[in-house]
């Protein structure tokens, strides 16, 4: 079974879950799907179908890049919100997953979800969800972003920095904490962790101490290093990260005691979080890269995470990266959704 036949079906919660020749594969017909992007060949591939996108939580660039994707593939995308419907919650009755994932796969060529972390009670939790509903569905899932993963974005920051940089392998990221009043998940950062080390990137993750990440997410990080010979290095302060990087990554991230009693403690994670303003990216500290790319899945909580003269720098590829959503999105949707053409190579790049 050739590639192109392998990933018809399969689910993308996590790139973790992916090889590397099936990621290098979407990153391959994204690239072609931005250069030629109305091209016939691609055009028709969703043709009179439905990908179904469930919102637990909202989203701007999530909902309108699944959506043109849809669009410019020749379907529709069918916006759900599971407080319009009589899903099963752990305080009252109705429909549950199993039921809920099998009729819509009656339905849709595809279910994306979104779930993060002001819908759940602890960590893990939206993660979990989303693989229940790929256990029930006969048709692909995708994390449209949990608490745990962001697999999209991941593909898209990957794709953005090859498209300025070229080969990754040997050049250095720096992922930073940074201060914020937005209190977010911990899944996009992850997602791009887990990319750039099987890239072959040399990592640097700094963070103020009590701002670990998943530690099984850092323990296949470290796997993926040794396996691309590239390194991850866990540093504790907020300037030193910056010397020789190639790219820079500054992020606001929630603390592992982000829940308590069942609830997210949102107002306490930011005011915490908002007594560290010397955890900023700013000129000065860029002024020490190798001329970096600055990047960001956005949206951009200007003033705290990031200067405005850095983040619309020239160095910044933001919009770039918010683009390639749209294509990596087509990819994974035209190679899991897609009925296969008569040549499956048209599928590659």
């Amino acid at each position: 079974m050739g590639i192109v036949e392998r990933l018809h079906g399969k689910d993308l919660l996590c790139t973790q879950d992916w090889s590397i020749e099936e990621i290098e594969t979407v990153l391959a017909l994204a690239g072609r799907m931005k250069q030629d992007r109305f091209a016939p060949a691609f055009t028709s591939l969703l043709k009179h179908r439905t990908f179904s996108m469930l919102f637990y939580s909202p989203s701007l660039r999530t909902r309108q890049s699944f959506e043109c994707a849809a669009t410019e593939l020749g379907g529709h995308a069918q916006y759900l919100e599971p407080r319009m419907m009589r899903l099963k919650s752990g305080g009252s009755a109705g429909e549950t997953i199993e039921d809920a994932a099998q009729v819509m796969s009656r339905y849709a060529c595809g279910l994306g979800i979104r779930i993060l972390e002001d819908q759940i009670g602890a960590y893990g939790e939206g993660a979990a969800l989303i693989r229940e509903y790929a256990r029930w569905a006969s048709v692909p899932v995708i994390s449209m972003a949990d608490d745990r993963f962001h697999p999209c974005q991941g593909l898209a920051d990957i794709m953005g920095l090859r498209e300025h940089l070229g080969d990754l392998r040997g050049k250095k990221l720096l992922i930073t904490w940074a201060s914020g009043a937005l209190a977010r998940s911990w899944c996009s950062v992850q997602e791009t962790l887990l990319l750039a080390s099987r890239m072959g990137m040399h990592i640097t993750l700094a963070y103020p101490e009590g701002y670990d990440l998943d530690p099984e997410v850092i323990a296949w990080a470290e796997d993926n290093c040794l396996a691309s010979a590239g390194s991850l290095d866990i540093i504790h302060d907020p300037y030193s990260g910056y010397a020789g990087a190639h790219v820079v990554y500054s992020r606001n991230w929630m603390s592992p005691q982000a829940y308590a009693g069942g609830q997210f403690q949102k107002q306490r994670e930011i005011e915490r979080s908002l007594a560290l303003p010397e955890w900023i990216c700013d000129a000065e500290r860029m002024a020490r890269t190798e001329n970096a790319l600055f990047i960001h899945p956005m949206p951009v909580d200007r003033g705290y995470e990031v200067t405005d003269e850095v983040a619309s720098g020239q160095r910044s590829i933001i919009y770039d990266i918010a683009e390639n959503r749209l294509h990596v999105q087509k990819a994974v949707m035209a190679l899991t959704m897609a009925e296969l053409p008569a040549r499956p190579e048209a599928f590659q790049g």
